[in-house]
């Protein structure tokens, strides 16, 4: 296999720094385990963020981010240790991410937790 899991996030330079724009990546396929039972747990992450001097690297994401298919984790500790270690690496100046996982014994859960940079502000919103 070419690849394989890992928690190493890989970073590239913010090509468009000057500028506020939205970076949105959408990851269908996460994977981690019950800690109580030892289950498989499936969600859609949505991943949005504004960058400030560094962007992740997609290929490194998709290995950090089946670097959890093993592991147990409760859906409100995955969901903030993922964002937690992506501001690490990243220091945007906004990110949120939002995990919606399957339905288990007739529940739907869905986590969203977010990150701002001190004193940064939001631009106004242009409606057309």
């Amino acid at each position: 296999m070419s690849s394989s899991s890992s928690k190493i996030l890989e970073v590239f330079d913010n090509p468009n720094v000057e500028r506020d724009f939205v970076i949105r990546i959408d990851i269908p396929e996460f994977t981690c385990l019950c800690p109580k039972t030892g289950q498989p747990d499936f969600a859609t992450l949505h991943l949005e963020y504004i960058a400030d001097k560094r962007c992740v690297e997609l290929k490194a994401l998709k290995n950090y981010i089946w670097s959890f298919r093993n592991e147990g984790a409760f859906h409100e500790a995955v969901t903030n240790q993922i964002l937690d270690d992506l501001v690490a690496v990243l220091d945007p100046r906004f990110m949120r991410l939002k995990a919606i996982f399957n339905v288990r014994g007739g529940i739907y859960t869905t986590v969203e937790s977010e990150h701002r940079q001190k004193n940064w502000l939001p631009r106004d919103i242009v409606s057309l």
